[in-house]
C-alpha cells in the first residue's frame, strides 16, 4: 500500500519505546504498553514543533498587517489583479508564507492516519502488524492498565473476562480528560481570534461543539482504551503548546 512506509516508520517508533519501557516494566505490561503509546505521540508531536513555529510567526506578521491589507482592499478595489499582486508583495516583504501555514496541517494529517492505523491495527492475535510481531500483538492484546485491556472500549461486548464498569472506570475518566483538554484549547484558541470578526459568532461555540465531539464519539464508537490514551496525550500536548504561544 502507499502510506505503508508510513505505517512502518509510526509503528518502529512506538515498537523502540515498548522495547525501552518493557526492560523498565516487563514487556507485557499494560504499563509498558500504555507508555509507549504516550510516547509516541510526544515523538510524533516533537518533530513537528519547528513547522508549527513557522506557522505561528507566518500567523503573527499576517495579523499585524491587518491594516495594511485593508488599506490595499480599498485602495484597489475595482482592480483585482493589482490587489492581488500587491497583497503578495506585501506580505513576503513581511515574512507572511502561505506554505508555512499550510504546512502543519499537511503534516500532521498522515502522520496521525499512520499513528491510528497502527493502534487500531492491534486486532488479530495471529497476524502481525508492521513493525511489531504477532507475539508483540499477543502481548498488547493480552495487556491490562488498571484490569482493563488496552484494546477494550466503553460499549464492548462483554466477555466475561471484563465487565461494563471496569471498562468504565478507565474510559470515561480518560474521555473526560480528552474532553476538558478540548475545551481549554479552543478557549485559548478564542484568544487570539477577532471578537468582531466574520467568523467570531461560530468560533463562540467551538469550546462546546468539539468537546461535545469527544463525549458523543468515546462514547458511541468503538474507540479501545489505547486510542484514548492517545486522545488525552495529545490533547495535552496542543493544550500546552497553545497555552506557550499565548504566553511567548
Amino acid at each position: 500500500m502507499l502510506l505503508d512506509p508510513l505505517y512502518l516508520a509510526v509503528s518502529g517508533v512506538m515498537w523502540c519505546w515498548h522495547q525501552l519501557f518493557g526492560l523498565l516494566l516487563g514487556p507485557a505490561s499494560g504499563a509498558a504498553w500504555a507508555l509507549s503509546v504516550v510516547f509516541l505521540v510526544l515523538t510524533l508531536r516533537a518533530l513537528l514543533i519547528r513547522p508549527f513555529l513557522a506557522q505561528v510567526r507566518s500567523a503573527r506578521a499576517l495579523r499585524e498587517l491587518t491594516p495594511q491589507l485593508a488599506a490595499l482592499r480599498t485602495r484597489h478595489a475595482d482592480d483585482p489583479a493589482r490587489l492581488l499582486q500587491e497583497t503578495d508583495a506585501l506580505q513576503r516583504a513581511h515574512g507572511v508564507s502561505a506554505a508555512s501555514m499550510l504546512l502543519p496541517a499537511l503534516l500532521q494529517l498522515p502522520v496521525f492516519l499512520g499513528l491510528l492505523h497502527v493502534l487500531t491495527g492491534f486486532t488479530s492475535a495471529t497476524h502481525t502488524n508492521y513493525a511489531f510481531g504477532a507475539d508483540e500483538v499477543r502481548s498488547f492484546l493480552a495487556a491490562r492498565l488498571f484490569e482493563v485491556p488496552l484494546s477494550a472500549y466503553l460499549n464492548m461486548p462483554l466477555d466475561g473476562l471484563v465487565d461494563h464498569w471496569q471498562v468504565a472506570a478507565v474510559t470515561v475518566p480518560l474521555i473526560l480528560l480528552a474532553a476538558v483538554a478540548t475545551h481549554l484549547t479552543a478557549r485559548l484558541s478564542l484568544r487570539q481570534q477577532p471578537a468582531d470578526g466574520p467568523l467570531a459568532g461560530i468560533m463562540r461555540w467551538t469550546p462546546w461543539v468539539f468537546p461535545l465531539g469527544v463525549l458523543v464519539g468515546g462514547a458511541l464508537f468503538p474507540f479501545p482504551v489505547a486510542i484514548l490514551i492517545y486522545w488525552v496525550t495529545n490533547g495535552a500536548w496542543t493544550l500546552v503548546q497553545q497555552w506557550l504561544v499565548l504566553r511567548s
